[in-house]
């Protein structure tokens, strides 16, 4: 039986030193972290991949809500002000195809990374009679989540807000009501990608129709009074320049670390260089799902209109354990 969602290292223990008979114990001694066992993925993920996810944060939802309402805001403008008064059809029909196709994507991909699991772990296995069920080899650990009670493989942490551990949790980011982990991260960063793009689009239509209603009649240049026109196209300006930064600053700082194999909450923990980091491009392909194809840009690769019965882990029922840290002992 393969040994599903764990975290285990071995242990050793100095010579004399000998295991006590059948059962578990706490050994939180001589613990080697290079040392690990792979953790099955398709098993920590089959109770929970098919199911709905949603966070039920009002601060996340919030802001959610205020990321939607600016970006049709930003819709709004710049049909209404900018492209449908324009005198020239083709200027029109380029720059309004372009920044709809954005717009449709960025709210795709939020949509996506707000309501995908990122990587949740089961709650409520930490159970000796599930522990035994993983058929640990004698000096391997495990590692229960004292918040969750849950068995946390390696790599994952706790989210409060959440109140799961995440496996590979960058952060939990308010924008999306969600934590950015292993299942929604190529989601988030195509999110950060699209608002960077229609900002920076937004941006430049806004320099051209200044330029534009500068050298001609205020009047003529947009269905709206002058007034009106300049307050609106300085506020698309400003929102344009503030989500141009943070979005492109986002986007760097998650490719660099899918790109390092090291995620946001392990760079701050100090908790580098315990695991075997892959190669660039092969975390790339991991995250994105595949070889680089065009599928990598688009938030609706791997949905499926078909259903299919969810999958579910058989958890042995029993008590919790008390003990974080539990050591299969030596025979």
């Amino acid at each position: 039986m393969k040994s599903p969602v764990h975290r285990c290292r071995d242990v050793e223990h100095g010579r004399g030193q000998s295991g006590t008979g059948g059962g578990t114990h706490v050994g939180t001694n001589c613990l080697v972290p290079e040392q690990r066992i792979p953790i099955s993925k398709d098993v920590i993920t089959a109770s929970t991949a098919s199911a709905m996810w949603f966070i039920k944060d009002a601060c996340g939802i919030v802001c959610g809500i205020i990321t939607w309402f600016l970006v049709l805001y930003a819709e709004f403008v710049v049909l209404f002000v900018m492209l449908l008064p324009s005198k020239n059809l083709t200027y029109s029909i380029v720059n309004g195809t372009l920044f709809n196709t954005l717009a449709f994507l960025a709210l795709a991909s939020h949509l996506r990374a707000m309501c995908t699991d990122p990587g949740a772990v089961p709650k409520g296995n930490a159970t000796k009679e599930y522990i035994e069920s993983l058929q640990l080899k004698p000096g391997q650990v495990v590692y229960k989540c004292p918040k969750c009670c849950s068995i946390k493989p390696d790599r994952a942490h706790h989210c409060s807000v959440c109140k799961r551990c995440i496996r590979k949790m960058d952060h939990h980011c308010p924008w999306v009501n969600n934590c950015v982990g292993e299942n929604n991260q190529k989601y988030f960063v195509l999110f950060t990608m699209y608002i960077a793009l229609i900002s920076l689009h937004s941006l430049a239509m806004v320099v051209f129709h200044f330029l534009y209603c500068f050298e001609d009649d205020w009047t003529k240049c947009s269905s709206f009074s002058p007034p009106a026109t300049v307050i609106l196209l300085i506020l698309l300006c400003f929102e344009g320049l503030l989500f141009l930064i943070f979005t492109s600053v986002m986007f760097g700082t998650q490719v660099h670390s899918i790109c390092t194999d090291e995620t946001g909450i392990e760079r701050l923990k100090g908790e580098t260089g315990r695991w075997g980091k892959v190669p660039c491009w092969e975390a790339m392909q991991a995250a994105f799902g595949g070889p680089f194809s065009l599928t990598w840009c688009s938030p609706f690769s791997g949905l499926s209109c078909s259903r299919s019965p969810p999958e579910h882990v058989s958890v042995p029922q029993g008590d919790i354990i008390e003990e974080d840290v539990i050591e299969i002992p030596l025979n």
